[in-house]
């Protein structure tokens, strides 16, 4: 169950995914082209190219917020973390969700910098 720390908001991090694991591999067993189509669009967005990864986890993690999904963030805030953002672009990214999303990113955005801190905290490397 995930562990409540904003006061009665689910925290969104490794246990999102660890919940997400067993269904996700069970529909991917029933529609394993969609999911394999879905890891190269996946892989060929996220590539380093003329932005790094870095940035552009950034802005995937931004759009998770926008879009309120909880897999989302914390499977961005993890690609962020491993690729090496820091918690102030966390921040800002975050800040540029709250512009383009308003009141709903002010409610997700805090959950996606936890996110991130349980990504990038030293026993997750």
């Amino acid at each position: 169950m995930p562990i409540d720390t904003l006061g009665g908001m689910s925290h969104i991090g490794p246990e999102t995914l660890a919940e997400l694991r067993e269904p996700s591999r069970e529909l991917r067993r029933l529609i394993p082209d969609v999911y394999r189509a879905f890891a190269d669009t996946h892989q060929a967005a996220l590539t380093d190219g003329v932005l790094d990864t870095k940035t552009k986890e950034l802005m995937a993690l931004a759009i998770s917020v926008s879009k309120r999904c909880d897999g989302c963030i914390a499977s961005h805030a993890r690609g962020a973390a491993k690729a090496g953002a820091t918690r102030e672009e966390v921040a800002e990214t975050i800040g540029v969700s709250m512009l383009m999303d308003g009141g709903p990113a002010t409610i997700y955005g805090p959950r996606a910098l936890e996110a991130f801190d349980s990504f990038a905290a030293p026993s997750n490397d």
